[in-house]
């Protein structure tokens, strides 16, 4: 019994320590063309009340509570949500505004789990529209480093961040072409 136990004991060392020695930084990375002027998806990217349009984020709880400051575009602007146990609660802030080329967030998680991770986006004029990346970049916990053992966060949020931009370029591609 108290070889077992000593088994088991080590396992859960080993396992600590694994977790402990994984990187603690992470990064996601999706791109995508929108057919649209970089302005025009600037603008939408750039104001929170466009958000609910194309945002993969919107459709978690369609109850969600959310709060969007005035102004709501540019350095400053604010959108805090509230939702379900899914979409969890948490804020963005607009920190940087490079007219048609680059927009720069906070994003701070409250719940389900506490992050404060870095969003950019980056704009980028290609061929008839632009390429839009959405870059995500933060630093895992503890308790981060270990649900990325059995999470990969890369694809699960790189779906979303997919989902996102062709959502986007939905959205740009009938304001540049209402007709």
């Amino acid at each position: 019994m108290a070889i077992a136990l000593g088994i088991i004991a080590g396992l859960i060392v080993l396992l600590l320590v694994i977790v402990a020695l994984r990187p603690a930084a992470f990064r996601v990375v999706r791109s995508g063309l929108v057919r649209a002027a970089p302005d025009t998806a600037f603008a939408i990217i750039n104001d929170f009340g466009h958000w609910s349009t194309w945002s993969p984020y919107e459709a978690i709880d369609p109850a969600m509570t959310r709060t969007i400051s005035t102004p709501s575009h540019g350095p400053g602007a604010t959108y805090a949500w509230h939702g379900n146990a899914k979409a969890g609660a948490g804020t963005m802030t607009i920190s940087e505004s490079a007219p048609s080329s680059r927009i720069a967030m906070r994003l701070v998680f409250t719940r389900p789990f506490r992050a404060d991770n870095q969003v950019r986006f980056e704009v980028q004029p290609e061929g008839e529209g632009c390429r839009v990346s959405w870059i995500m970049e933060g630093r895992h916990g503890f308790m981060g480093k270990a649900m990325s053992m059995i999470c990969d966060m890369d694809r699960m949020i790189g779906r979303d961040f997919e989902q996102g931009l062709a959502n986007l370029d939905t959205v740009a591609h009938a304001a540049a072409d209402p007709s």
